[in-house]
């Protein structure tokens, strides 16, 4: 999982730098509200919410921002909100799977299209790349004053598949399967995750020359960029230079 770990240090890394904590209240705001227009007010028997909640808490969103989250997904008057998935080829062929949140799809769709077509990439058909990928659930936990290896231990037991930590932060990997139980296990350790989610893992990556690499990444970064795009999963295998870079 080497490369999922130095992927979320470039975005770590380049969120400190770009200051992009508005677009991440803003895919975190969506999520809330979908949970509770799903599920209902209660997080309790709303497990959506509350993990929309933990990774709100975990981006230091204030308590009034997700609280008007909370009743914007009550709100039954408020524009309706779709969950849609795109897939495509970006430059020299690299797999782009891309999640979006939307009030509109026919904007999102030819937003989508367009970047592609305009960044030497092109769109496919839905499922054209779901043999390339694994769901997996992804935890990033800060180290804090937790005791590494009994720490690591309990996670085993919860079913991790995988320990990374660097730069003072845990990245733990466990199956789809076992994504409740890695939640219930952090709960019942008293330890609240920066943040908690299903994610695409490629099954393997693609190696790409850094200049070619980083038109890749420019793709990838612009399509980030769009209001309505929550997540962009791809298999580009990641060097020690485009992480310093």
């Amino acid at each position: 999982m080497s490369g999922h770990n130095k992927w979320s240090t470039i975005k770590r890394k380049k969120g400190a730098l770009d200051a992009k904590r508005s677009k991440i209240f803003s895919k975190i705001i969506k999520d809330i509200t979908i949970a509770v227009r799903e599920s209902g007010l209660d997080p309790d028997g709303n497990p959506r919410l509350r993990l929309a909640i933990a990774n709100a808490r975990g981006a230091s969103m204030p308590k009034e921002t997700i609280q008007r989250a909370i009743n914007k997904g009550a709100d039954k008057d408020a524009a309706a909100l779709l969950e849609t998935t795109y897939e495509g080829k970006g430059p020299h062929g690299i797999a782009l799977f891309i999640e979006c949140t939307t009030d509109n799809a026919q904007r999102t769709v030819s937003n989508i299209r367009s970047y592609f077509s305009k960044h030497g990439g092109e769109m496919g058909k839905n499922g054209m790349l779901n043999y390339l990928f694994d769901r997996k659930g992804i935890f990033e936990v800060p180290k804090g004053e937790l005791d590494q290896e009994e720490f690591e231990m309990a996670l085993i037991d919860a079913g991790a598949e995988d320990i990374n930590l660097e730069d003072g932060i845990f990245t733990i990997t466990t199956a789809m399967e076992d994504f409740g139980n890695m939640m219930r296990k952090l709960e019942e350790l008293h330890v609240e995750p920066e943040s908690a989610s299903l994610q695409r893992i490629p099954r393997s990556t693609e190696n790409l020359d850094p200049e070619s690499a980083r038109k890749v990444l420019k793709l990838i970064e612009l399509i980030e960029d769009d209001d309505d795009v929550q997540n962009v999963y791809h298999n580009l295998a990641l060097t020690d230079d485009l992480a310093e870079g």
